[in-house]
């Protein structure tokens, strides 16, 4: 047995989130080849195990609920356009999601492994990251993950959700993201404490909706998620 599998475990009951065997097997097997990977190339800060689980997985694995609750909407949401050809396509497309600044794929790869319905495109300038990125891919056998190697205000192809995890101010992800969010999108940050300045200097075309709490099992700081649409 993996010496975290009991820690994720608990850490999953505690968000109450549930994984069949495999995606948790997938977690592990990750958490491993990101220490594999630091040990060379110095992906994260972070190279104790326990301290990988709690700091990356379980912090990456708190949003996972919300962004389930965020989609049901959304598919709500397109269930409710008028019927016709286009509308069949729109039911049928899986959501795209794009991780910016996704460094050691997170939450990009977590997301991946537990949503495996959404497209996840984790995108970071670093080339040996997004190299990180497209070997996780190739080991989990995660047809729904690729990695893209490219500054964010390059990407123009549309993605239904734009997330991010402390990679900038909530003003410069927006503004750097923008030509990269489709129709009715919506941006995902996750932040430490409530980020009141950042939310203060928000340009216009983006519109907060939500900014929800997050309990990271055993880990002591503050978490939220920002929500905003243009």
């Amino acid at each position: 047995m993996h010496a975290l599998s009991l820690p994720l475990r608990q850490g999953l009951d505690a968000l109450g989130l549930l994984l069949d065997e495999h995606q948790q097997n997938q977690l592990l097997s990750y958490v491993d080849l990101m220490g594999k990977w630091t040990r060379v190339y110095n992906l994260t800060a972070v190279r104790d195990p326990q301290e990988m689980l709690t700091h990356h997985l379980l912090d990456s694995l708190s949003v996972v609920l919300p962004l389930r609750r965020q989609l049901a909407d959304a598919r709500s949401t397109r269930l409710a356009k008028p019927q016709g050809d286009q509308a069949a396509d729109d039911l049928q497309k899986p959501f795209a999601l794009l991780d910016v600044g996704s460094g050691a794929g997170l939450p990009g790869v977590v997301i991946a492994i537990t949503c495996p319905e959404i497209q996840v495109t984790c995108l970071d300038a670093v080339a040996q990251k997004v190299a990180f990125i497209q070997q996780a891919a190739a080991s989990l056998k995660l047809s729904n993950l690729t990695g893209l190697h490219a500054r964010i205000e390059t990407v123009t192809q549309p993605f239904d959700i734009i997330s991010s995890r402390a990679f900038a101010s909530l003003a410069d992800f927006v503004n750097g993201s923008q030509k990269a969010i489709a129709a009715g999108g919506v941006w995902m940050a996750m932040k430490g404490k409530t980020p009141e300045e950042e939310l203060a200097a928000l340009p216009e075309k983006a519109k907060v909706f939500h900014v929800e709490q997050l309990q990271v099992p055993g880990l002591d700081a503050q978490r939220c998620l920002v929500w905003m649409r243009g």
